[in-house]
């Protein structure tokens, strides 16, 4: 029933299944993660406070290419990115975490991810867990294979004492290594995890030059009550901060891929000397008392000025019902919502679904035209920009906002666009037809 080279079969197979989950994860395991996550792409329009972060940070730390920008509905505060290399990269964020975040603190956040991209982190660690899940399988793969195929062989050999007992020496080896394998695999992979996560924030810090950005925002994450419902085992790691652990479970053991957040807190405040590696490192062994580097050796000593900077301006706060609101009003947008504004005053959020080509307000039954989403073709969009030369005085377009809230209308082209209330420069181009549109 069982193959006498049953072992060294399962455990070819298991190295092939390896190679395809490897191939898998490099080259689609980036659109995989954000599509479970349920994340969703946003444009410049959409949240302009949180493209220019990204976009400031991406300078900063030198990165080849600037990150796709995704949100999740979701009012759990929390992040992560993914891409396997630079110029393949993506940063998530929560609707709520822009939501409860000031600038500062989610300056911290974003550079915290940055640097996990450019620190090669989502590769080692995609690469890391997939070797994890490898050695699991080969050797569950292997441990069922001696047990079925390799007992058989033992009990067939009892005539010969020498060998048999040469056997069981084997099978008791190949069982210790099926059972430890998996388990020194796992502790050695949570503990890469753990000292990444502090190389970001060291990262970050230094990015950033305010480290106590980064300290407050993992005190709000840390505080969040809401539950993130698309994050899973697999994706958990990812995030800045584990969605699955509750406060009482952030306690350094073998089991967590993230530091304690307490002690992650405790080093950035202790950075009152400077943002850079060698503040970071010095505060690092004072509050764990370890004196093994987290950051490169190489970097130590560098005598680079990394001096903290001024705490940016708060804005003015809203009421809590204000930003219930402007959360919920951001993923309508991030939804396909249009937005629109009576004359009279009265303002409507038209669910992308929503069929008809206008709508009469209920208040003073003035009629209005629904823009409508951007449902063509790219063949017919390329034939649009293949016209547009022709089309130069029907190219000036404009549109007058109203008021300071959100704002959707159709380009010539039938292109949906969309504003939100902190759009604040005077034209957009088309990004189907590439028309300027001038805003007043």
């Amino acid at each position: 029933m069982f193959p006498p080279n049953g072992g060294v079969i399962g455990a070819v197979g298991a190295v092939f299944i390896w190679l395809f989950l490897s191939s898998i994860s490099y080259f689609s395991g980036d659109k995989i993660l954000l599509m479970s996550s349920g994340a969703k792409e946003v444009t410049h329009d959409i949240h302009p406070m949180l493209f220019n972060i990204v976009e400031e940070m991406k300078i900063a730390s030198g990165l080849s290419s600037m990150p796709k920008i995704y949100i999740i509905d979701n009012p759990a505060p929390n992040a992560f990115a993914t891409g396997v290399k630079p110029e393949r990269c993506a940063v998530a964020v929560t609707a709520g975490l822009l939501n409860q975040l000031n600038r500062d603190e989610l300056q911290g956040v974003i550079a915290h991810e940055i640097s996990h991209i450019l620190n090669r982190d989502v590769l080692f660690m995609t690469m890391s867990g997939i070797m994890l899940g490898s050695i699991v399988l080969i050797s569950h793969t292997f441990f069922r294979s001696m047990l079925y195929g390799g007992g058989r062989r033992f009990r067939s050999s009892k005539s010969s004492q020498g060998a048999g007992q040469a056997q069981a020496v084997i099978m008791i080896v190949a069982v210790l290594l099926a059972i430890l394998a998996p388990i020194v695999a796992r502790i050695i992979y949570f503990a890469i995890s753990r000292k990444r996560e502090y190389l970001a924030d060291a990262s970050a810090a230094r990015l950033t030059r305010y480290p106590d950005g980064l300290a407050s925002a993992l005190e709000k994450i840390s505080a969040n009550t809401h539950d993130l419902k698309s994050a899973n085992k697999v994706t958990a790691p990812m995030y800045i901060l584990n969605p699955l652990k509750d406060k009482g479970q952030m306690l350094s053991n073998l089991s967590s891929t993230h530091p304690p957040i307490t002690k992650r807190i405790q080093i950035l405040r202790k950075m009152s000397h400077g943002a850079g590696f060698d503040q970071y490192q010095e505060a690092f062994s004072e509050v764990t008392g370890k004196v093994s580097p987290v950051v490169p050796v190489s970097e130590l000593n560098s005598n680079d000025d990394f001096s903290i900077r001024e705490k940016s301006a708060d804005l003015p706060g809203e009421s809590k019902k204000s930003q219930k609101r402007d959360l919920n009003d951001l993923m309508r947008a991030v939804n396909n919502y249009a937005f629109l504004t009576c004359i009279c005053g009265l303002k409507f959020k038209i669910p992308p679904n929503y069929t008809n080509s206008d709508i009469t307000c209920p208040r003073c039954e003035n009629i209005m035209i629904v823009p409508l989403l951007d449902f063509l073709s790219p063949e017919a969009i390329n034939q649009i920009k293949q016209d547009k030369s022709k089309e130069k005085d029907e190219s000036q377009q404009v549109y007058n906002r109203s008021h300071g809230g959100w704002h959707t209308f159709n380009c010539n082209c039938g292109h949906r666009i969309q504003l939100s209330p902190a759009f604040a420069t005077d034209r957009i181009t088309c990004k189907r037809c590439e028309r300027v549109i001038q805003i007043k």
